[in-house]
């Protein structure tokens, strides 16, 4: 096993002991596309989702600049192995917005910004 296959057991066992009352279940919904019907003249969106779980938290008050952070919005600590997919900008979790994402040197963690929206 390597650094990162080590780092990622270890995070994803504190996430089932630890950790656990502090992991949360989250759906990320991603707007893939739109379907145009002719017939009716409506527009619906085409989505994926994905389910995942991570630790939700905000930020320090130093890291808050009402411009890019806000008091308001929320933290999400997701294993990268957990969801099966890279968080983007745009897409939602569990009803809230996705403003930034950070990866982790190790490639095993996103931080993902949420924000109400």
């Amino acid at each position: 096993m390597g650094l990162r296959a080590d780092v990622q057991t270890g995070i994803a066992a504190a996430f089932d002991s630890a950790l656990a009352d502090a992991v949360r279940s989250f759906t990320l919904t991603r707007v893939t596309g739109t379907n145009y019907d002719p017939l009716t003249g409506e527009e619906t969106q085409a989505t994926e989702t994905f389910q995942g779980r991570g630790v939700f938290g905000g930020f320090k008050t130093e890291q808050v600049d009402n411009e890019h952070i806000l008091a308001t919005d929320e933290k999400l600590t997701v294993l990268q192995s957990e969801i099966g997919t890279d968080p983007k900008i745009g897409d939602d979790i569990d009803g809230k917005r996705v403003m930034n994402t950070w990866q982790d040197p190790a490639s095993v963690a996103w931080t993902v910004q949420l924000r109400d929206a």
